[in-house]
């Protein structure tokens, strides 16, 4: 018997899709070279899995938020550049340094601790620098932005920029007029730099035109099948499928409820398939009588409430030869893709993937469908 025989849910990643996304973007990104973003644990499917298939695919930059998540990768990524987005803060310093890893420095204070380590060793250290457009997030802030260009000689000292990066709010809607607003004030702030290579676009900004490439695209919720736009065709390929079994059906009558709350109530006599998955392994609860789960390719709405291990589906109108106690019931993949499980959990599909539990199995497929 094999562990998926055993196992009653499954997170299925599929690494060839990812690799191909990869190469998708490089196709839309024309020129310019395209870094993997694998923050947040891969986006929840497996950093280290991803990693390895990114570099294996010919990617030699990787993005991280976290300090820690640069140090798991830098064994995996042994030649690659690893940027770490939370940047320089003093506690840092010594294992960005000790790990070969590249801060993305935010503020004049992270630029000045960099640029003080550098010069205490008599070296420099490369860094990017990262200043804002528009996402009042991270990155220098306008007024720091000036004092920096106007002090840039003594405020550099000892750092190599490698990268001027920026972040666009907006990207997914291609029609918003932010994406040319934070377009126009990347362009002024570069010309107020020294020549260095640039990026302003993650997934998003990679379908918005060859305007918005510059010389990196940071490739995150694309590489693991999400769109990265609001509307339109998705140019990424299914990267994870999320399925559990079939535990049990039933036959109920016109007017039963179903789960807690008895907030559904089923409007003729009909048939009930209740799933080993619930919000422990990151079904959102949100999607408790508007999402849908699939059996064979044929979907069936959610029957009430998710709970914390099972959740039930209308199964009335699958055809009894699809259901049995056992059967593979699809939550995300081929036919209820990552978008439209956000949609019915009324989020956002990188919050989807990030908070898949780590009860789950993970299934891991060199195939790309």
């Amino acid at each position: 018997m094999s562990q998926s025989d055993i196992d009653v849910a499954c997170l299925t990643v599929r690494l060839g899709a990812i690799a191909e996304n990869y190469r998708i973007c490089r196709r839309l990104a024309g020129r310019a070279a395209v870094a993997g973003v694998v923050k947040a644990d891969g986006y929840g499917l497996g950093a280290n899995e991803v990693t390895r298939t990114l570099i294996a695919a010919g990617c030699d930059t990787l993005f991280v938020a976290r300090l820690e998540e640069g140090i798991n990768a830098r064994p995996l990524a042994p030649d690659a550049r690893i940027f770490v987005l939370d940047g320089a803060y003093p506690g840092a310093v010594p294992a960005l340094i000790a790990h070969r890893l590249t801060p993305v420095l935010n503020s004049l204070a992270e630029i000045e601790t960099w640029s003080a380590v550098a010069r205490a060793s008599g070296t420099t250290f490369e860094a990017a620098l990262h200043f804002d457009t528009g996402m009042n997030r991270l990155g220098l802030p306008s007024y720091e932005f000036a004092t920096l260009v106007a002090e840039a000689a003594a405020r550099l000292r000892g750092i190599k920029l490698v990268l001027a990066m920026s972040h666009l709010a907006c990207a997914e809607d291609t029609a918003s007029l932010m994406n040319r607003t934070q377009l126009d004030r990347f362009r002024a702030g570069l010309a107020r730099l020294p020549p260095v290579p640039a990026s302003l676009s993650a997934s998003g900004g990679a379908v918005l035109g060859k305007d918005y490439a510059f010389d990196m695209i940071r490739l995150g919720i694309g590489l693991y099948g999400g769109n990265p736009r609001a509307a339109g065709e998705n140019p990424f390929t299914t990267a994870a499928l999320l399925t559990g079994r079939i535990l049990q059906l039933r036959r109920v009558d016109k007017g039963e409820s179903v789960g807690y709350g008895a907030s559904f109530r089923i409007g003729r006599k009909g048939t009930l398939a209740t799933i080993a998955l619930g919000y422990a392994d990151g079904l959102m609860r949100a999607i408790g009588n508007r999402g849908m789960g699939a059996i064979g390719g044929m979907r069936a709405p959610v029957a009430g409430r998710v709970s914390m291990d099972l959740v039930t589906l209308d199964v009335t109108n699958i055809p009894d030869a699809a259901l049995r106690t056992g059967a593979e019931v699809e939550f995300l993949g081929d036919t209820i893709s990552l978008d439209e499980l956000a949609q019915a959990a009324n989020t956002a599909p990188y919050e989807i993937l990030t908070s898949l539990g780590g009860r789950v199995p993970r299934r891991y497929v060199e195939a790309a469908r």
